[in-house]
């Protein structure tokens, strides 16, 4: 990326990022709900719960951001996320674990298409639109180093102190700093909105209708469900790797003597550290792609991806771990190298003055899809094993997706 996009709210774009995600219990969440004593059915509705909470307030959220203040969304969202943390810190059983998921899916609606539609609009005042792929890939290998650190920290945590309920008070500290962030961001950046009106019923009226209207392109709505399938794919199957990488952990020699959730904690923090190192030079790599490979690329990556969760899922049954957790880091990169350049084509087709709405109906199909995909592979996990229910929702997304013909994309937004 060129040295003159490089300025002071670059790095804090980077920032942003890098601080989100230094949410410490990812690594270790789906082993955390198995140690408390959750099924894999029970763990897949939990998901599922969070994503329908996110897909009640996912277009509301997207539009309140739009038209009343995208500072005031983004700091709601970080005062949920806390909440939840608090709420999954002091949860023993599946009920408070619900409440934990559902005002989690509450603070991820609040947060998703804003920050995207902030840095768009950014890029569009200072004239750098053209170079939008690169930028945002640069500022989302942040976030991917921010998970690379996460996991590092998260498991030394679990090695030093054997468990996994004190990362959830960790992961506060991050998003109290992200909330102080915010706050310096440029007011420009706050309402991409110039409406004639002046009340807040109007601003949200108007921003609604000019939505209705986008979505009502066929263009748009086969772009973005495109972008939503591998995005909900990955959301939905990235824990199952944490079973993986203890399967491949037990056959190693080293700290035998010591603890098995210490052992785990270790190399799971480890193994989760490198790949996501990978992903963050992935999302760099996206800034490559010329715009007239764009398209193209989208497609194959989208195949590439639902493959590797095929192979994952075949590696698993054959009790190949180790090569397992090599296809799901596949899926990972996959997903970070595609999303920058899903987000300039919707960019490209999308006015910016309603990208953050459009972002947030993308992320909405998402959702939906991802309960389907949750509750089936916790279902599948239970009744089969996490590899046949890994195998079987691989497969029904690619037969699914290529019976629509979701691999076509819009050209140009007439």
């Amino acid at each position: 990326m060129q040295r003159h996009l490089r300025n002071l709210q670059y790095y804090k774009f980077s920032a942003y990022g890098f601080l989100r995600n230094l949410r410490f219990f990812d690594s270790f969440l789906l082993l955390f709900l198995l140690e408390k004593g959750m099924s894999y059915s029970q763990i897949g509705v939990l998901y599922a719960v969070k994503e329908v909470a996110l897909n009640l307030f996912e277009i509301p959220s997207g539009i309140i951001a739009d038209g009343l203040g995208r500072k005031k969304s983004l700091a709601t969202s970080f005062v949920a996320f806390i909440a939840s943390f608090i709420v999954f810190y002091f949860s023993s059983n599946f009920w408070l674990f619900l409440l934990a998921f559902a005002v989690f899916g509450l603070a991820d609606a609040f947060r998703t298409g804003t920050h995207k539609g902030m840095m768009m609009d950014y890029l569009k005042l200072k004239g750098w639109s053209e170079h939008k792929t690169a930028y945002y890939g640069n500022t989302r290998s942040w976030s991917q180093i921010g998970l690379a650190v996460s996991a590092l920290f998260a498991g030394t945590i679990v090695l030093f102190t054997g468990t996994y309920r004190s990362i959830f008070i960790y992961s506060v500290v991050p998003y109290l700093l992200n909330l102080v962030l915010l706050l310096t961001y440029p007011a420009v950046l706050d309402k991409s909105l110039q409406r004639k009106s002046n009340s807040a019923s109007g601003k949200l009226l108007e921003a609604g209708r000019e939505f209705v209207l986008i979505l009502k392109r066929p263009q748009v709505l086969k772009l973005i469900s495109s972008s939503a399938a591998h995005t909900a794919f990955q959301k939905s199957v990235k824990d199952y790797i944490q079973p993986a990488m203890v399967l491949a952990i037990s056959t190693l020699p080293f700290f035998a003597g010591s603890d098995e959730k210490q052992k785990n904690g270790w190399y799971i923090g480890i193994i989760y550290f490198v790949i996501y190192l990978f992903t963050s030079r992935s999302s760099k790599l996206a800034g490559w792609v010329k715009e007239e490979k764009r398209r193209s690329v989208a497609k194959l990556t989208l195949l590439v991806g639902l493959g590797a969760g095929v192979l994952c899922g075949s590696l698993l049954v054959w009790n190949f771990a180790w090569f397992s957790v090599l296809a799901f880091a596949l899926i990972f990169m996959v997903e970070n190298f595609r999303k920058p350049i899903m987000t300039g084509l919707v960019a490209d087709v999308v006015p910016t003055s309603i990208l953050a709405s459009v972002l947030s109906a993308q992320s909405q199909l998402r959702t939906v899809l991802s309960v389907f995909i949750s509750i089936g592979i916790g279902v599948l996990a239970d009744l089969f094993g996490v590899g046949i229910g890994l195998l079987m929702v691989s497969l029904t997304l690619l037969l699914f997706y290529f019976i629509l013909g979701v691999f076509r994309y819009p050209k140009k937004l007439q």
